[in-house]
Order: C-alpha cells, then structure tokens, then sequence
C-alpha cells in the first residue's frame, strides 16, 4: 500500500477557486481501480493550508492516477491557487509483524 501527504498552501485570495476546482479531481481520483482513499484535509492550526491524503492499493495504482486526465489537468492549474511549491511526502505501508 502506498500513502500519499501533498501539502498545499493556498493563496486566501483565490482558496474558494481552488476547493471548487478540486472537487472533481477528488470524485475522480476515488472512482480510480486501486484507490483505496482521497481525502482533502484543511489544516485547524494555519490558515489557507490543505492536505490530500492518498492511500492506494500499489506502485502501479500511484502511477496510473498520476498519467490521468484529471490528475494532469489538475497539476497544470494548480499553480494559479499555490504560493509555494506542493510538498509531497510518500509511505510504504506494510502490515505489522506479529
């Protein structure tokens, strides 16, 4: 299983666009075979900051989501809402030896 954090600092300014706009990106993304989560997060403690947290099945999955059409078209706009680059933070999840 792989899990991923993208933390997203978002312009106040422009914050309702870029919930609007991510919406789709987020049905999408859940609709994906090797989906297993996508959750956008809104930080309690720092204004304007978001964290998507992705769980998927596998590698493979990760790739796939990232070759999609709303994946992609997402990324290119995504600019237009950021004052800092995305941090993206990846895990390996594997079960607990016993």
């Amino acid at each position: 299983m792989v899990i991923i954090h993208a933390t997203m600092a978002v312009n106040p300014a422009k914050e309702q666009a870029f919930v609007e706009n991510i919406r789709p990106l987020i049905t999408a993304s859940r609709a994906e075979s090797g989906n297993i989560s996508y959750d956008l997060m809104k930080d309690t403690e720092k204004d304007s900051l978001y964290t998507m947290v992705e769980v998927w099945k596998d590698a493979e999955a990760v790739h796939n989501h990232n070759m999609s059409e709303h994946f992609t078209s997402f990324k290119e706009k995504a600019s237009e809402y950021l004052i800092a680059p995305l941090e993206a933070k990846v895990f390996e999840a594997k079960p607990l030896e016993k």
